[in-house]
């Protein structure tokens, strides 16, 4: 089938050109990146039917999507947290679309219902997306996104009762919320509204953190802070435990250092003053006593370290050093304060390590890990004694332990029974060198006893960008993959985070070829050590990782059997005049000057496609309301690919409707994402479905 003539929808061309510095580059398929336009939305609608018309001709299709549903019904629970005498966490009981928020006065006994967004909407595509109880646990405010969109509804419910109060807030995007100590409102951030129609793709500037006090309109909430100056700075607020201060951050985009506000709140209408406000490193306050506070920074420590900073005593050689930079290549992820003792998460080769340290940051000890993994958890307050963790890997479903810290002990507390043998798998870790000659670390993981002939089919995933690290987790489509005989492959590439700020600065910017030629060299082991084979090996990454796919299967269109660039930003000439797109500066620089339009054009993946190139079979994926990478990314590369095709392969656009960039998004719908992404990748790898799969 993957061989077999498509007839693709006609898409116009027009005759919009753009001058950058003097060159002409042509946009003829400007026209998709209207979403509302009825000639859009006709495309979309059509390019669905040619897509969806080609899936249902995968036999396998449906076995597929049959395991994939039997694997994703197990119970699912979230770490509890406590606020007063109550806690809270979220369940699952396996298929529901959507987690529901319980509430119990006993973590080892069943909670009720305190919100079940199942409830809000037929198809599951309301979500909740963030929520901050008051000190005494008696109320919420929670927030619902719509359909996968960034923008973010607050509401607030009495706990005891279960009912909403009359309180909402409206046209909050990349916030959190934050209680006062008394429970009189909370913090949070939002944008000015957006004019009609320009809400899934007009420009978010100038970002206002507000106060809400509990029981007013929102046309009376409090302008606290906001930066007319910088209107590319995202704003938050966060209240510290103790309720005396007011700590608010402000970053440029993603450019990962920040800038330290404060406000005394024992201070009746106290100003905002600057704390560490040099926006030269990140900072992120863990905890305080008075007017000393904790600080997680790479203020001097490119992988991080702790350090006691006294308000006023603001130059390093004033800080005191607690939890020093790691040796070798350990990153300092995270720190929380709790049980009186730092609990420290390290990255060590891109898997957790977790240690512990009294006040002056003397090591305690180390938590003993199950295994290679990724941990996440350890909140609570600073007199718990108690605190949750979840733990994973990739044949680990994520399992939550509570930890008492006062005994020293932990123990499994919520197990996953998933219907698999965690026996029939193995996961490695192996080095290879990228085309500069730099160390990549990459997991492997398969079933037991894999041959390497050449004709294992292999699916490699990748990100490199944004600080962001790739840590083992567990994954149902991952496990449905090997468990059809497939191998997954994971190389940590530069631009994470996964060996602190130089691996990060290595793949930004200007040094962003190095993230291709990582993945590249990546592909290029997997066939040298006959793991597989170029008709064998598949590349997939979503967003950054998107782009990643993009730049990489346009670049060496020879070296890959598949390519499934999922909600990708592939236009980077205009990836800054949608929605929060004008961040991403941080990692890729602009076209607005002519040193970044030129590193640009270089990898764009819609300016770098060729007339008659023989292109991989490519699936390209999106959501009509992703506001974050806004769906004209996928369209224009897909328009672009189809015309472009010289060779016979399948170049196909799956479109969710009522879909975004990922959270939030339905069980229903990952399932039949995931179900087809694999059904595509088993027919044009020519993977053979084992006979178990369609009992």
């Amino acid at each position: 089938m993957s061989q077999m003539p498509l007839t693709y929808p006609t898409t116009r061309v027009s005759d919009v050109v753009d001058d950058y510095f003097g060159m002409r580059i042509p946009d003829p398929y400007r026209w998709l990146e209207d979403d509302n336009s009825p000639e859009t939305q006709a495309w979309v609608e059509a390019q669905n039917k040619v897509t969806f018309g080609y899936l249902e001709g995968i036999p396998e299709r449906q076995a597929i999507r049959g395991r994939i549903t039997t694997l994703f019904d197990f119970e699912k629970f979230s770490a509890p947290f406590r606020r007063g005498k109550r806690y809270f966490y979220s369940h699952n009981t396996g298929l529901q679309n959507q987690f529901v928020l319980m509430v119990t006065e006993d973590p080892r006994a069943p909670g009720r219902v305190l919100l079940d967004p199942n409830a809000l909407s037929g198809d599951g595509t309301i979500a909740l997306n963030g929520m901050a109880m008051t000190e005494d646990g008696r109320f919420m405010a929670y927030a619902l996104s719509v359909a996968g969109s960034d923008w973010l509804t607050w509401h607030v419910k009495d706990v005891e009762t279960g009912l909403d109060l009359t309180d909402e807030i409206q046209w909050s995007k990349a916030s959190g919320a934050s209680w006062r100590k008394d429970g009189s409102g909370f913090y949070y951030s939002r944008y000015e509204a957006p004019i009609e129609g320009d809400a899934l793709k007009g420009v978010n500037n100038d970002h206002q953190l507000c106060f809400h006090k509990l029981g007013t309109p929102q046309s009376e909430d409090l302008l606290v802070y906001h930066r007319p100056d910088q209107p590319e700075w995202y704003l938050g607020g966060s209240v510290t435990d103790d309720g005396r201060w007011l700590v608010i951050t402000g970053s440029q985009g993603t450019n990962p250092e920040s800038s330290l506000f404060l406000q005394d709140l024992s201070i009746p209408d106290a100003p905002v003053e600057p704390f560490l406000d040099r926006m030269d490193a990140a900072y992120t306050v863990v905890d305080c006593e008075g007017d000393l506070f904790f600080v997680l920074t790479n203020q001097g420590a490119p992988r991080n370290r702790l350090v006691a900073i006294r308000k006023g005593q603001l130059e390093p050689s004033q800080w005191q050093e607690l939890i020093p930079e790691g040796k070798g290549r350990d990153v300092l992820e995270s720190v929380s304060l709790v049980g009186e003792r730092f609990v420290a998460t390290w990255m060590r080769d891109a898997h957790s390590v977790v240690t512990f340290h009294d006040l002056t940051g003397q090591v305690l000890g180390e938590l003993d890990l199950p295994a290679l993994g990724t941990v996440t958890g350890f909140a609570g307050r600073r007199d718990d004694f108690e605190t949750f963790y979840t733990f994973g890997s990739f044949a680990y479903p994520g399992t939550l332990f509570r930890l008492d810290l006062k005994a020293g002990r932990s123990e499994a507390f919520r197990e996953p029974k998933v219907d698999f043998n965690p026996a029939d798998f193995e996961v490695e870790q192996v080095f290879y060198d990228s085309k500069d000659g730099t160390r990549v670390p990459m997991f492997l993981v398969h079933r037991k006893g894999l041959v390497r002939d050449g004709q294992n089919p292999t699916l490699l995933y990748g990100y490199g960008g944004f600080n962001i690290s790739l840590t083992p987790a567990f994954s149902v489509s991952r496990l449905v993959w090997m468990e059809l005989g497939g191998v997954i492959a994971m190389p940590n590439l530069r631009g994470g985070g996964e060996y602190g700020l130089a691996w990060y600065e290595g793949g930004r910017k200007e040094k962003k070829q190095n993230v291709f030629d990582d993945f590249i060299a990546a592909a290029q082991w997997l066939i040298d050590q006959k793991v597989t084979s170029t008709p064998k090996l598949a590349i997939n990454g979503g967003s950054n990782g998107g782009l990643l796919v993009g730049a990489c299967m346009t670049q060496r269109p020879d070296l890959f059997g598949a390519a499934v660039p999922e909600v990708g930003v592939l236009d980077m000439l205009r990836f800054h005049k949608f929605t929060l797109g004008w961040g991403w500066k941080s990692d890729y620089g602009s076209s607005e000057t002519k040193e970044g339009f030129e590193v640009l054009l270089k990898y764009s993946p819609i300016h770098t496609l060729k007339a008659g190139g023989h292109y991989p079979p490519t699936l390209v994926t999106t959501g009509d309301h992703d506001d974050r990478v806004v769906p004209a990314h996928s369209h224009k590369f897909t328009a672009t690919l189809q015309a472009m095709q010289g060779g016979p392969a399948p170049v196909l656009t799956r479109i969710e409707v009522s879909g975004g960039h990922g959270a939030g998004k339905p069980t229903a719908k990952v399932i039949e994402e995931r179900a087809d992404v694999l059904a595509f990748l088993v027919r044009n790898l020519g993977v053979k479905v084992p006979a178990e799969f369609a009992k």
